[in-house]
């Protein structure tokens, strides 16, 4: 039976994996999940705001934000950041807090499939689903999809709803300036308020434009 549930697992995640290789997610189970906290916590059914938009309709300067903010070697890695990886590794054992070294391909495994949860079984999981998204989709699929998934925000997900609500325009639309906040926000969009944003959150929004500027076209 064991042999059969792992077979049935792997068979099915790879045929979810390339499905949504084409079609928008319907959800993730970050949004799943933030239904379920509400549960919870006694506070009824609140909607999510969230709308899919092709990468067409999203503006340049919000892929290259995130891009530069989250994971610069996103083009040239396969889905892990060796390096990046084995530093926090090594901090951790040198009593340092175990810090985060996701790249966006793994956030959008774990956003996608996965739980909020940090224990090794769901950092396994995270892994398989990363091995498939890197190679069943291309670079521009795995981005397409991170911003339309992204939380911006309380009960906010995915870069149209944010451009929206915090600029009032498209995602489309969306000035390199306006890509490099939302952006900034991204590492904790719960405490990091596009629409309030602290000295803090300005300086990483002029960081991140930097960053941009100096990224390859």
């Amino acid at each position: 039976m064991a042999a059969y549930a792992v077979g049935f697992f792997l068979a099915g995640s790879l045929l979810l994996v390339a499905a949504l290789r084409v079609l928008p997610a319907p959800t993730s189970a970050f949004m799943l999940h933030q239904h379920i906290d509400d549960w919870v916590e006694g506070k009824g059914y609140r909607p999510i705001s969230q709308r899919w938009v092709s990468r067409e309709r999203i503006s340049a300067h919000a892929f290259h934000a995130v891009v530069a903010s989250e994971d610069q070697l996103f083009y040239q890695h396969n889905g892990f950041d060796v390096d990046a990886i084995g530093k926090a590794f090594n901090q951790y054992l040198r009593g340092g807090k175990l810090r985060g070294a996701s790249t966006i391909s793994q956030q959008v495994a774990k956003n996608l499939f996965l739980s909020p949860a940090k224990n090794f079984v769901r950092k396994a999981f995270e892994i398989w689903f990363t091995v498939l998204i890197e190679a069943l989709w291309d670079k521009r699929r795995i981005l397409e999809v991170y911003l339309n998934i992204a939380e911006f925000g309380d009960h906010l997900f995915g870069i149209e709803a944010a451009s929206r609500h915090y600029f009032g325009i498209p995602a489309r639309q969306l000035s390199a300036a306006q890509a490099a906040l939302l952006a900034a926000t991204l590492p904790n969009p719960i405490l990091l308020k596009a629409d309030q944003p602290s000295a803090y959150l300005l300086k990483r929004q002029s960081w991140i434009l930097g960053q941009m500027r100096a990224l390859p076209d």
